[in-house]
């Protein structure tokens, strides 16, 4: 192996007028070379008598080293530390398990991110069946009063259903104008009812009408306001949302106008009463299994209050004239569904308002919005089993 760097490398330079050390003498070379101190190229290979270099001793150019045998280019290293920067052997944690690079643990996270359970107030749900079955009951017994000339009583109920929804919907849902909300969502309230009930002909057309002005009248009214501009998306869709519910519970007048459209809410709206009912008291006696840890609910409610609402509309249907068990049954379960599924999204939106750290806002809204969410998605499913159906 021949030498990488010179011999003279890493010494002093000797002064201009100083003659450096002598070297050793050779004889004359025969091809004329005079003699003299030896002039050595770092190509000419190792002289004989400098000897086997020891394995301690530090060749000229590289640098202190450390006792370890390291060079000392690459840094300070203790007796068992690692390199600095190249992140160290066990993942790249300090000396305190903090990563470098500032990022935090996964292990860490997850540990945070586990929140105890919500507990399930089993009085409080008994209290929301209750408030569910007597809503059901009302608009029964609503569309039972309704005739062919006589359906001013029955929007008088469903308008007044309307208004506990807007109630409930804006206090949970505390869009940033909640003052326009609310009063655009009560205009088309009554103006869904009045498109119901006053055209000769009972058609849906006029209340999609009335919630396509309601929701562009909430978007002008946003445009219009200087505050909060930055929510403008949560606030029009907050409006889009309490407009459609409040326009869906019309479509119970317009069904009630249908010839077979009476006994059809007496089914529909049977099946979706028994199924939130039973669904909510399920809760309070077996909440089991839970479907998520922030949402008091359990899956066993919501399957058994199906079913007993799809039985309880089978065997309705088995004493009316226009249905049959089959039909009363398929009708209802449709229904039952529908309700069952819509108090359960609005647990999982509750416990995700509440997880994003949203403050509370009236207690009975908060709880009421559940059976007012499910009567408004059984309303137009019941409608739609009736038309395409029946």
């Amino acid at each position: 192996m021949y030498p990488s760097t010179p011999s003279e490398t890493g010494r002093d330079p000797w002064p201009e007028n100083r003659s450096g050390p002598a070297g050793p003498h050779r004889a004359p070379d025969p091809r004329g070379r005079p003699a003299g101190p030896e002039s050595r190229s770092p190509f000419d290979g190792p002289r004989p008598a400098d000897g086997p270099r020891t394995p301690d001793a530090p060749r000229a150019g590289d640098g202190h080293r450390a006792g370890d045998g390291h060079r000392a280019g690459d840094g300070h290293r203790g007796s068992d530390g690692p390199r600095p920067g190249d992140g160290g052997r066990d993942g790249g944690r300090t000396t305190d398990g903090a990563r470098p690079d500032g990022e935090a643990d996964p292990e860490d996270l997850d540990g945070e991110e586990e929140l105890p359970p919500v507990p399930i107030r089993r009085l409080l749900s008994v209290a929301i069946a209750g408030f569910a079955g007597l809503l059901g009951v009302g608009l029964i017994f609503g569309a039972q009063t309704a005739g062919p000339g006589a359906r001013l009583p029955f929007a008088v109920v469903v308008l007044g259903v309307q208004l506990l929804f807007v109630l409930a919907w804006t206090m949970a849902m505390r869009p940033p104008a909640l003052l326009l909300v609310g009063g655009v969502a009560v205009v088309v309230a009554v103006a869904a009812d009045a498109a119901a009930v006053l055209p000769q002909i009972a058609a849906l057309g006029p209340l999609g009408y009335v919630a396509a002005g309601g929701f562009l009248v909430g978007v002008l009214g946003q445009l219009v306001r200087r505050a909060d501009r930055a929510r403008v998306t949560e606030s029009l869709g907050a409006t889009l949302f309490i407009v459609v519910g409040v326009v869906s519970f019309g479509t119970l007048i317009v069904l009630s106008r249908i010839p077979k459209g009476t006994q059809a809410i007496f089914v529909c709206l049977t099946a979706a009463a028994v199924a939130l009912t039973v669904a909510r008291l399920t809760d309070a006696l077996l909440p089991w299994p839970r479907l998520a840890p922030q949402v008091p609910r359990g899956a066993a409610g919501v399957v058994i209050g199906a079913m007993l609402g799809t039985l309880a509309a089978g065997i309705l249907g088995s004493y009316l004239v226009v249905f049959t068990p089959t039909s009363g049954a398929i009708v209802g379960l449709v229904a039952a569904a529908a309700a069952a599924l819509a108090d359960l999204a609005v647990g999982y939106a509750e416990a995700g308002r509440q997880m994003a750290g949203e403050p509370p806002t009236m207690w009975v809204a908060r709880h009421m919005q559940g059976p007012l969410g499910g009567f408004a998605l059984a309303a137009p499913a019941a409608y739609a089993m009736s038309v395409f159906f029946l």
